[in-house]
């Protein structure tokens, strides 16, 4: 064997891979983030005059001081030292391939899988640029919202990462089952995911994994919105409830369960879910129960709050909805109030669809008016939504190995929570979207 050929082949092969990495270095994406003040782990002091390294998305480190870029060629500095910056907000309950309107019962009839689509990667957009760069879908079209989950997470538009559970698992009748329209319609509407008895909801689990959900939500009792009289008590059964929380967490997948009566909030809590949405009529024996299990409160307070201002001479909202939406509205601030003050874990969430998309922020607000403390609520929106959704390694806080979702706002949030309603920056996985 010629030993100089081998040798001059061997010299290429290693100047061609050190070329390759040394261009890959030099490709890197690197964005530079001056803080004026840096809220970089919620719960804990913000600090002044801080650098954000991030690289391919990535947080690198968080510096000291504010560097220049020296040492990072072609960085992008992003100037943010007159602003509040903390992490990307978490909304654990949307639903965003809607909004409720005067149309939405003609909606039903015309509006088609791939329109809902679409109309979801507009609420996308808003509800990013309103700084929710990760939110939990609980209840959309299931091929409408995974399929949006999956164009946002290839990159193909611009959205919040989003967590889906498709359609809801609920008693035939129930909320979460069709309401409103003729028997003809019933039979055709009727979701895959309707159950009754203990086999039958595991059967529902199960096909709702299969076919992409990420977390799996139940309708434990009845709902502000369904269009029948069946009030907000408990409607999945004891057993129901037991075979659905074994099942999906057997298979490792959380479930979330719109509760509003307290027995239906109890009897989920004792079944295992982890986290009750809504809570309304949450009672001493709930508090106990959250306290024991460590189940999470997702309170939507705002839906509450703003719908009954806009019920009348809107034709979707019928007898039965209004009676609902008042007794609802009337107990949610206290006893979620309640709740708060005793130490119930809390995750933000805000019901949008049943208000509109780009709002979400105003939910911070109603939280502090019922008792939490601004850097509660944040922390309710962060670190403790993160660790809901088993994504405290990625998201909830600015620190090095995290994804790069970075917010700011002009004012501090600490001072005025409705800062948080004027989002003035916005950075998803280190991309500048607002």
């Amino acid at each position: 064997m010629n030993h100089g050929r081998l040798l001059d082949r061997v010299a290429i092969v290693f100047f061609v891979l050190s070329f390759a990495a040394l261009a890959t270095a030099q490709n890197d994406d690197v964005l530079i983030i001056q803080a004026g003040t840096l809220l970089a782990i919620p719960g804990e002091a913000p600090e002044t005059q801080q650098s954000i390294v991030v690289r391919n998305g990535v947080i690198e480190s968080v510096r000291d001081g504010y560097i220049d870029g020296s040492g990072f060629d072609g960085a992008q500095i992003v100037n943010l030292r007159d602003s509040f910056v903390l992490p990307g907000l978490v909304d654990m309950h949307v639903h965003l391939t809607g909004e409720i309107s005067p149309n939405s019962r003609m909606d039903a009839l015309t509006v088609t899988t791939s329109m809902e689509a679409l109309r979801g990667a507009y609420y996308a957009g808003i509800t990013l640029r309103a700084g929710f760069t990760t939110v939990r879908d609980l209840g959309s079209e299931p091929e409408a919202i995974y399929a949006l989950r999956d164009a946002i997470n290839q990159g193909l538009i611009d959205g919040p990462t989003i967590f889906a559970a498709g359609s809801a698992i609920s008693a035939t009748g129930g909320h979460g089952d069709v309401d409103g329209v003729k028997p003809e319609l019933l039979e055709l509407w009727t979701p895959e995911t309707i159950c009754d008895g203990p086999y039958s909801c595991r059967q529902a689990v199960r096909e709702a994994i299969k076919y992409g959900a990420d977390w799996i939500k139940i309708t434990a009792t009845g709902g502000v919105l369904s269009d029948t009289g069946t009030g907000l008590g408990q409607q999945l059964t004891d057993d129901e409830l037991v075979e659905i929380m074994d099942t999906a967490h057997n298979l490792g997948v959380k479930v979330a369960a719109h509760a509003h009566g307290a027995d239906g909030i109890n009897a989920a809590l004792r079944a295992g879910v982890d986290s009750i949405d809504h809570g309304t009529f949450l009672d001493d024996e709930s508090i106990r129960l959250f306290l024991e299990t460590g189940a999470y409160l997702v309170p939507t307070l705002l839906p509450g709050i703003k719908i009954p201002e806009t019920m009348e001479g809107n034709p979707f909202f019928t007898d039965d909805i209004k009676a609902k939406a008042y007794a609802a509205g009337e107990a949610a601030m206290t006893n979620i109030g309640r709740a708060f003050a005793a130490g119930v874990k809390v995750a933000f969430g805000t019901d949008s669809a049943v208000t509109p998309h780009g709002l979400n922020g105003e939910e911070f607000y109603y939280m502090v008016q019922a008792g939490m403390s601004e850097m509660e609520a944040i922390y309710s929106a962060t670190v403790a939504a993160a660790e809901l959704l088993s994504q405290s390694d990625v998201i909830g806080s600015i620190e090095p190995g995290k994804h790069a979702d970075i917010i700011a706002t002009s004012n501090s949030p600490l001072e005025d929570i409705t800062e948080l309603e004027r989002v003035s920056s916005v950075i998803k996985a280190g991309k500048m979207i607002k």
